[in-house]
């Protein structure tokens, strides 16, 4: 009885801390028409302090739904075009002589912001984005001899575009982990595209009013760690991730030999994570399992490795996902 007080008080308290949400919803469809999933998606990293990695076509927002956040939340947004010829020196910065004080002076990089725009990430060679990835684990970057804290809240937003892969460099499997969650981007439809041709050959182009404070989301995110989580979806959470790595144990014995590697505790990590920013965003305070299946795809889909039998069968990830939430039983 007590807990279900506790519930019913959590329950109001999250109701009340999370009247922001709607604000960002309102800022944000000014600007981005549908494309609904890359909106959450994005509210999601935001909440849980993780970082999204974006797969879609050129021209599909992905650039103007970031800038559109980072404008609702009064906070710095930087973007970077990553190319072959980038250096880790233009993201964190470098040492710089100074011939007025005869010194080296830190001059800082883009990567020193809150909001971070890493376009065509796979278009820039490895030790570039390993510069960006360590930034991303660590929230600090070292230059010379001094280390810098980024500013919170720091989300980086990474695409990648799933055509002309020629000439790219790949995010290694290991690294690719180090994202939240990996988005796919699809077209809007018909209804959607005629309003975003009159949206942009308005005289003026809307653009969002800061409505939020970044001490504000930082609150936020200490109230989402709050979100009640009962045992058995932990189970059930544990039960997903474990299917992915022993499928013979829940009965998948055609996946033994697709699945090379299944999610690391990373994944279960963040799908608990990412379930209960899902659950606050939908003004709740308790993780129910249709979160869980919400933000499933997003956060195990770039975790699970696929042999060469997969690709003869042509089998997905995101197939695999689909069946072993429709095999795992739900609490």
């Amino acid at each position: 009885m007590n807990e279900q007080v506790d519930i019913r008080e959590l329950n109001e308290r999250i109701r009340m801390e999370s009247a922001f949400i709607d604000l960002i919803n309102m800022e944000m469809k000014k600007v981005i028409i549908g494309q609904k999933h890359l909106v959450e998606s994005l509210l999601i990293g935001l909440l849980s302090g993780g970082h999204i990695l974006l797969e879609g076509l050129p021209g599909l927002a992905k650039t103007l739904a970031i800038r559109t956040l980072a404008d609702s939340i009064e906070a710095g947004f930087n973007r970077i075009q990553f190319t072959p010829d980038l250096l880790p020196a233009d993201l964190i910065g470098t040492m710089v002589y100074s011939p007025k004080s005869e010194e080296f002076k830190v001059k800082k990089g883009p990567i020193f912001t809150n909001f971070v725009l890493a376009d065509e990430i796979n278009r820039s060679p490895a030790k570039v984005q390993s510069a960006l990835l360590e930034a991303m684990q660590e929230r600090q970057v070292t230059i010379g001899n001094e280390t810098f804290r980024l500013e919170e809240p720091f989300l980086v937003l990474a695409t990648q575009n799933p055509i002309e892969q020629e000439g790219t460099y790949p995010l290694p499997e290991a690294q690719v982990d180090r994202f939240m969650l990996k988005v796919l981007i699809d077209y809007p439809d018909m209804e959607e595209e005629r309003l975003i041709i009159r949206e942009n050959l308005q005289k003026n182009f809307p653009k969002a009013s800061p409505v939020v404070k970044p001490a504000e989301i930082l609150r936020a995110r200490e109230v989402v760690k709050e979100v009640y989580m009962d045992e058995k979806i932990e189970k059930y959470i544990l039960d997903i991730v474990f299917a992915t790595r022993y499928p013979e144990k829940y009965g998948l014995d055609r996946f033994r030999l697709m699945i090379s590697y299944g999610g690391s505790p990373r994944a279960s990590i963040n799908l608990a994570a990412a379930a209960k920013a899902y659950a606050f965003i939908k003004r709740r305070g308790y993780v129910i399992p249709e979160d869980v299946r919400a933000v499933c795809h997003d956060v195990m889909r770039h975790r699970i490795g696929l042999t060469y039998e997969a690709e003869a069968e042509n089998v997905t990830a995101e197939e695999i996902i689909t069946t072993i939430l429709d095999t795992v039983e739900v609490p």
